[in-house]
């Protein structure tokens, strides 16, 4: 990514921060800042190996999905990626589908490493960055970064582990020995008793299995039904949320052959 797009990039994000609500360094709740400023946001508990978010244009609605069962950071940092693709690619494309890879950084699409990017600079700023080191970690430039360190930088910035650890090496705080180190002390002291150690957010590391599903979006789960998107089990326990059964819906049940409408037209362009 050239360092002219990179600027962009965080001009936006620093855009888009400078109207949420922030804690000491940290934004204090990115799914209400994501509602606040008119995205239609839709969290469900997909499963573990599911997609991990979605961004999509239907009429004049932002739509945003994020799977709750994704630990809360990883869906904290998946719903700033899907933010990016609505400020950074809504007029080149209507929907993107996030996955394990894309939201990684695996992925070499030139889209998903600036959504990427701009999830980076929404959560963690390099000034902010650097300014919690400077403030709040006693003897950095003699010891360096501890575990227990990087476990404090998870809690002011609602992010991962291994976010902090990718965010910290990009902006040249730490080197890749250093990032070995850390990594493999998360592995052998477990983030979860990383985080209760310096009194941090431990619900960082745990999955929401959250359900939060604006009531005019239920037909979204209904036409992924009828699509074989998703299993008569999802499509049951969503409509449970609402105090529904298959019966009270079933004028709106259809066979794949009987209901060939484009996805296109119900979530305006989600792609395979």
């Amino acid at each position: 990514m050239q360092e002219t797009r990179k600027r962009e990039i965080r001009i936006k994000a620093d855009s888009f921060r400078a109207n949420c609500k922030i804690g000491r360094y940290g934004i204090i709740d990115l799914f209400k800042e994501c509602e606040r400023m008119g995205y239609k946001l839709l969290r469900y508990p997909l499963g573990e190996n599911a997609d991990l978010g979605f961004m999509a244009k239907r009429d004049n609605d932002i739509v945003i999905f994020t799977n709750s069962c994704s630990r809360l950071s990883r869906e904290i940092f998946t719903l700033a990626h899907e933010i990016g693709h609505v400020i950074l690619h809504l007029n080149d494309a209507s929907s993107f589908i996030d996955d394990s890879i894309t939201i990684s950084g695996r992925s070499t699409d030139e889209k998903e490493q600036e959504a990427n990017y701009f999830a980076a600079c929404l959560l963690m700023p390099s000034d902010d960055a650097h300014r919690f080191i400077d403030l709040e970690i006693q003897d950095f430039q003699e010891n360096g970064l501890s575990a227990m360190d990087i476990a404090r930088i998870m809690s002011e910035f609602n992010v991962s582990f291994d976010m902090a650890l990718n965010r910290l090496e990009s902006l040249g705080v730490i080197d890749t020995d250093q990032k070995i180190r850390l990594d493999n002390a998360k592995t052998e002291m477990k983030v979860g008793n990383l985080l209760r150690g310096v009194g941090g957010n431990s619900k960082l590391n745990e999955a929401s299995e959250v359900i939060d599903i604006p009531y005019e979006y239920i037909d979204y789960v209904i036409y992924n039904y009828n699509h074989n998107a998703v299993p008569k089990e999802t499509l049951e326990r969503v409509l449970a949320c609402y105090g529904l059964s298959i019966d009270d819906v079933s004028d709106k049940i259809f066979t794949p052959s009987e209901h060939e409408d484009d996805l296109d037209d119900l979530i305006g362009g989600l792609d395979d």
